[in-house]
């Protein structure tokens, strides 16, 4: 036992006694501290980053927003007995519709 903490005896226990302290504790800091320094202003505090969303990643995800809708269509016509020609002619003109209002969503948003 060391300070009072750990085990009287390690003997059974199946460690071998040995004590490590914590690494990961991290102590409170003090409130003087935040008293004496000044609120930040403006952008401070942010180290000058302020990063925009990646184009690619909207456009990807925009995509299969698009790709999940098709894929419910699908199976909503699958299961009222739409023939395969016929479900693919109603996934192209829904495909063109979404892809022309998201493309119409974005140019608003650009504005």
């Amino acid at each position: 036992m060391y300070n009072g903490i750990g085990l009287q005896t390690p003997r059974g226990s199946g460690t071998n006694g040995y004590i490590q302290s914590n690494k990961f504790f991290v102590k409170p800091r003090n409130s003087k501290v935040a008293e004496n320094m000044k609120g930040f202003e403006g952008d401070q505090g942010t180290a000058g980053v302020s990063r925009k969303a990646n184009k690619e990643i909207l456009e990807h995800d925009r995509k299969r927003q698009i790709q999940l809708k098709l894929v419910i269509l699908e199976d909503k016509l699958i299961d009222q007995g739409y023939t395969d020609a016929e479900i693919a002619e109603k996934l192209e003109e829904a495909r063109n519709s979404l892809e022309a209002a998201a493309d119409e969503n974005d140019s608003n948003l650009d504005k």
